[in-house]
């Protein structure tokens, strides 16, 4: 284990340590993306009040320059501000691992270090460390936050968009006079917001200043990690799944008595095969489209398989059993004890592929485990030891039963 460890690269032996460690606090439920929550939002927090220590000062003058609608200089610490609460928001959608959240945050994350370092390239600060550190366990965790509840990403992608939009506002009509022609209306600066941030760029009004056009720089920066980002997530998902229903036409039928596989491995494929071969109705749940034809179009669902809601879409609370095959063991547990929740007779079928997370799974209490990696390894070791193979032996490493 020693000298399998050490061929490991770097990245694969922090989040090897990192799991070692998660498996021993039993960090399921919480690793990684409650520490990740609180790390961004402090982050944000101290972006936040450094723009908040700029912008002060000035409080009084930018409320005067709104109202008398006089040229002046874009006022220091706005867009740090904004972006730290922008971050802070962020990290409330981290907490429930939310995909749109991390996009936004390692986007937003990654402007801001890419600034910090033009501006201080051979001097870093702590910030800049800090920044590096938080975008850097970003990217390692980046399979945790893979949750894509609509309801979550309207929520956020609705705060992070009126936050945008007021602060482009504003500082287009304040900044009115750097631009040509001049904006002297807040309906002259809206119409330029808008076609600035969906990229459409008329070409009808230009800042002229540099203050104009860092302005707009920022602009173009926050239009893509959050305004692109949001109408994508939300927009998006909402048109398709539209188009979907038009195009599938009736609804599917809800099955009875059938299983419920999750998972595209070999196991799961096979599984799948033999079942059809017998004449059972089988409904496959992913959460992506399969990357090759083994599944029957009307077998198919995509969706989250630890969200009950999808779960009873498959008629989970009238299926004969619910076999949680994928490559990850923490999900196969997580959907064992989703199919739990919903109830019915289902039977709970998990696999495990690593030996270390026998345990884990167990507690999820599935009434039957699936080990035939673990059982390849046994086989494999006996053979080449010569030792006698048990058949009662290698069937209880196969298949072991409703544990305590």
């Amino acid at each position: 284990m020693g000298k399998l460890f050490q061929e490991l690269t770097p990245r694969q032996k922090i989040v090897a340590m990192l799991r070692r460690l998660s498996g021993r606090v039993r960090s399921d439920f919480w690793f990684p993306h409650l520490p990740m929550a609180v790390l961004i939002a402090s982050l944000g927090i101290l972006n936040f009040v450094s723009g908040l220590e700029k912008l002060l000062p000035q409080y009084q003058t930018i409320i005067d320059m709104i109202t008398a609608h006089k040229n002046f200089k874009l006022p220091s610490g706005l867009l740090t501000a904004l972006t730290g609460l922008l971050v802070v928001i962020m990290s409330l959608g981290l907490a429930l691992r939310s995909r749109l959240a991390w996009a936004i945050s390692f986007l937003l994350i990654g402007c801001t270090l890419a600034l910090s370092l033009h501006q201080h390239w051979i001097h870093w600060n702590s910030m800049v460390y800090f920044n590096a550190i938080i975008l850097f366990c970003l990217i390692i965790f980046f399979r945790s936050f893979s949750k894509s509840s609509l309801a979550t990403g309207t929520l956020l992608s609705a705060i992070s968009l009126m936050l945008l939009i007021g602060y482009a506002i504003i500082g287009t009509y304040v900044l009115g006079n750097d631009f040509t022609p001049p904006i002297k209306t807040w309906s002259t600066a809206l119409y330029f917001v808008v076609v600035t941030l969906s990229t459409v760029g008329y070409g009808d009004i230009t800042p002229k200043t540099t203050d104009a056009r860092m302005f707009v720089v920022s602009l173009i920066i926050l239009g893509i990690t959050v305004f692109a980002t949001s109408i994508s997530t939300v927009i998006v998902p909402l048109v398709g799944n539209r188009m979907e229903k038009l195009l599938a036409g009736e609804k599917k039928r809800m099955r009875k008595d059938h299983y419920i596989i999750i998972g595209e491995n070999p196991l799961a494929q096979n599984t799948y095969r033999q079942l059809r071969d017998r004449k059972f109705d089988v409904s496959v749940i992913l959460p992506n489209p399969p990357t090759t034809k083994w599944i029957e179009d009307a077998d198919l669902i995509i969706g989250d398989p630890t969200d009950t809601q999808v779960l009873r879409s498959a008629g989970a609370e009238y299926a004969r059993a619910v076999l949680a095959l994928r490559n990850d063991d923490s999900e196969n547990a997580f959907i064992v004890m989703a199919a739990k929740d919903i109830g019915g007779p289902a039977k709970t079928v998990a696999s495990v592929k690593n030996a270390n997370n026998l345990q884990r799974v167990k507690r999820a209490l599935p009434d039957l485990i699936v080990a035939p990696d673990i059982l390849g390894g046994e086989l494999l070791a006996m053979a080449l030891s010569g030792e006698t193979v048990d058949g009662n032996n290698i069937l209880k490493s196969l298949f072991i039963t409703k544990a305590p």
